[in-house]
């Protein structure tokens, strides 16, 4: 894939309407879980870096989809060295749990999106005014849809990921209250499905999720 500009590449995110955290990905089937997440209308895939193959991992999947078909970035990156591996590995957005200013700085050096975890408006506002493109609201299942429309409030320039216990049953909530996008894990990476190559029910539940948000949106 070829950088875009960052503006270019958050609608291409939010489009997607959920990140799907693709934590534990394994070679012989990140190609074809993606696939039939894309199927389903997901089209933004996050790697997390504590996986030992992240940085060949994002290589393959960047190099799989072209830019109008899909996004994929890093996620759980924690600090500047990994950030830099990811984004010259070929991920389009940087995502962490918590905020680090290297991270950050790494990113927008490079031109690359980036999202620092944060649970307080306090730590929105710092990540904002540091550079971050938009933020990750984590843990979202202890926030709830309510806190995220409370920091919404005061500070509506803000794009804000929630991610953690996101499930097609709360995520319209938080669709609702404000979030311009989703991130889930297992709720759509079914672990079962995956080992027992189900690709059509992971695109069926690629497809719930999309549906869900886009009713919330309307």
């Amino acid at each position: 894939m070829v950088a875009l500009d960052v503006h270019e590449d958050m609608d291409r995110l939010a489009e997607s309407g959920v990140v799907a955290v693709m934590r534990g990905a394994d070679a012989d089937t990140v190609i074809e879980v993606a696939q039939a997440l894309n199927e389903g209308g997901v089209t933004a895939y996050e790697i997390t870096a504590d996986n030992p193959d992240a940085m060949e991992l994002i290589r393959e999947l960047s190099g799989s989809f072209t830019d109008d078909e899909a996004i994929v970035g890093a996620g759980t990156v924690l600090d500047g060295e990994t950030a830099g591996q990811a984004i010259r590995a070929g991920a389009e957005f940087v995502v962490s749990p918590s905020f680090h200013e290297d991270v950050v700085e790494t990113s927008n050096r490079h031109g690359t999106l980036v999202a620092p975890g944060i649970f307080t408006p306090t730590e929105a506002i710092r990540a904002f005014e540091t550079g971050a493109d938009f933020v990750k609201l984590f843990p979202a299942s202890t926030a709830g849809p309510k806190h995220l429309s409370s920091i919404q409030g005061p500070l509506p320039q803000i794009p804000i990921m929630p991610t953690g216990g996101i499930d097609i049953d709360n995520a319209p909530a938080f669709i609702e209250a404000g979030a311009v996008v989703v991130g889930a894990g297992s709720a759509i990476m079914d672990a079962d499905a995956i080992e027992a190559g189900d690709y059509e029910s992971i695109t069926e539940t690629a497809r719930e999720f999309t549906d869900a948000i886009e009713a919330a949106r309307s």
